[in-house]
Formats: structure tokens, C-alpha cells, sequence
């Protein structure tokens, strides 16, 4: 069943003084993930494999590539780490592109915070409001990733439209 989730990913030039902010409303932490994500080569959709020290799955999304706050269907099956999932998926599909980064993970109810900083791109703040069940609703997502965006003070230009899949990818061309 996929999963509803509005998120939106900026850059973030200070990332310790975001951090704090997020701090003073004790969100729950979860840990500092030292992660590489897989992307392989599909006619529709994104389809990672995220390998790291605290999450492991394989990820289908679908969303647009628009700056702010936008909604991804994202389909998750968690694998165990060191199977041979990656070279099966590497052989039938095709490596994209790989992305690493080391990525900080906070919750606060349903919104999931990451504190990101990636290998050859820079720092970044991406927060998902996800709704799970169905129980929470579009409006109440948009809501908020307002408020988060503004508790950080993230500006238009900070916004990301893309991933960072896109951007390594548009590194490369360059």
C-alpha cells in the first residue's frame, strides 16, 4: 500500500543552527545514518536502494519535481542488509546513479526530519510529513511543512526541486 507523504527538501547553509531549532521541541532522535542510496534505471517513478548502518529498503516513488512542498506515493520494503539485492536489481535494471551521504534522523509525531549532508552536493534539510494510514490527510501535510519551513526559515531559493539523484546526475553532465 503506498504510503502519503508531503516533504520538501532545501538547502541549508547552517545546518548545526537548524538542528538546534529542531531541537528545542524534542523531537525523538533516531540516530546518524552513514547512507548509500542505489538509484536504477525505470520506465516510471524513482526506485532506489537505500543501504545504511540505521535504514535499509527498497524505495518506489512517484512525484514531481517542483520547488517547496510537494506529495510523492512512495511504495517501501525493508531488506536485510548483505543480501544480494543490489546486484540482482544492478543486472536486471542498470545503475543510475549512487548517492551517498551521512544523514541525521529526528521525528516529531509524524513529521520525520533528516539533517543531511551529501557527498559532492553540500547540506540540506528534507522534511516528510507522512501519512501512513490515511488518517491524517493532504491539507494537514501541506500544514505542515509550512510550519517546519518557516521554523527554519527556509527560503524560496533554498527549495530543491529535484533529487539528489538529479543533481549528482546534473553534476556530471556539466
Amino acid at each position: 500500500m503506498p504510503i502519503l507523504n508531503i516533504e520538501f527538501k532545501a538547502r541549508c547553509a547552517d545546518i548545526d543552527k537548524a538542528e538546534k531549532v529542531l531541537l528545542k521541541l524534542q523531537p525523538r532522535y533516531t540516530g546518524t545514518d552513514l547512507q548509500a542510496d542505489t538509484y536504477f534505471n525505470v520506465p516510471n517513478g524513482r526506485l532506489k536502494l537505500r543501504e545504511g548502518n540505521i535504514e535499509n529498503a527498497l524505495i518506489h516513488y512517484k512525484r514531481e519535481n517542483n520547488p517547496g512542498s510537494r506529495q510523492s506515493k512512495v511504495m517501501l520494503y525493508r531488506h536485510q542488509p548483505g543480501s544480494n539485492l543490489k546486484e540482482m536489481l544492478a543486472v536486471a535494471l542498470g545503475i543510475k546513479v549512487v548517492v551517498e551521504k551521512q544523514r541525521k534522523i529526528y521525528f516529531a509525531g509524524n513529521v520525520k526530519f533528516h539533517f543531511d549532508t551529501v557527498k559532492n552536493l553540500g547540506t540540506f534539510i528534507e522534511v516528510e510529513a507522512i501519512d501512513a494510514d490515511g488518517s491524517i490527510g493532504v491539507e494537514k501535510l501541506h500544514e505542515q511543512c509550512r510550519y517546519y519551513a518557516q521554523l527554519f526559515e527556509v527560503s524560496e531559493a533554498d527549495y530543491i526541486s529535484g533529487s539528489y539523484s538529479d543533481m549528482l546526475m546534473e553534476q556530471t553532465k556539466n
